[in-house]
């Protein structure tokens, strides 16, 4: 995962937690409300109460488990994201299910982890998304990648209308690749807060919400070359 600044030098991120297993979701809260750098405002067992508490405590990032009752993570992730747009979401699922991982995306989520993940890793992960990035569990970035492949194979077209310059499509090939934004200016030989400023361009021109969604975006419509 990428480094980030030293937690005792920024504003702690400010965590929401929805899980309808209660046993799971207090045990999360707890262990990350021992975690530097990271203050739990809250916690909810349904996506209805999930979606009023984010409104109400404006959380950095929201951990959502996808199959709940009342609204499932799917139509909360959807519903936080139009009430509290700054929110990034990480959905934190048993489901490895590409379906699950799509949608997701296209609701807005910023993330994509397993349940069988390490709490250090639950951890990094809300830390990564606060900053402004993305990041799926490695077992599902596999699928995402062999989905990309599937969906590279037909005869690329131009596609009218689109207003990316050359270097915005080669910063995409590499947010691609699952290169962070420090790696990718190492790449180009420019500095990180101008790769900032690039994948903040690409979003806009392609009305997307996240890195992820614009890297599926771009294989759908045949721009990149992957291997």
């Amino acid at each position: 995962m990428p480094p980030l600044p030293d937690p005792s030098e920024r504003e702690p991120v400010r965590v929401l937690v929805v899980d309808d297993q209660e046993l799971f979701r207090r045990g999360l809260v707890m262990l990350l409300g021992v975690e530097e750098g990271i203050d739990v405002v809250g916690e909810a067992g349904d996506g209805i109460e999930g979606t009023t508490l984010a409104i109400s405590t404006a959380p950095d990032v929201v951990l959502l488990d996808v199959r709940m009752p009342k609204r499932t993570g799917i139509e909360a992730c959807q519903s936080i994201k139009e009430a509290v747009p700054t929110a990034r979401i990480v959905m934190l699922t048993v489901s490895d299910e590409e379906a699950d991982l799509y949608e997701a995306v296209k609701s807005g989520a910023s993330g994509y982890l397993l349940k069988d993940s390490s709490i250090d890793e639950v951890a990094q992960a809300v830390r990564v998304v606060a900053d402004g990035q993305s990041l799926i569990s490695p077992s599902m970035a596999v699928k995402l990648i062999d989905e990309f492949k599937q969906m590279s194979k037909p005869e690329r077209e131009h596609v009218p209308g689109l207003r990316l310059t050359e270097r915005e499509l080669e910063v995409l090939r590499l947010v691609a690749t699952g290169k962070n934004n420090r790696e990718i200016a190492k790449d180009l030989f420019i500095s990180e807060n101008t790769v900032k400023n690039h994948v903040r361009n690409i979003l806009e021109k392609l009305q997307l919400h996240s890195r992820m969604e614009a890297v599926m975006y771009a294989v759908r419509e045949k721009l990149l070359d992957l291997p």
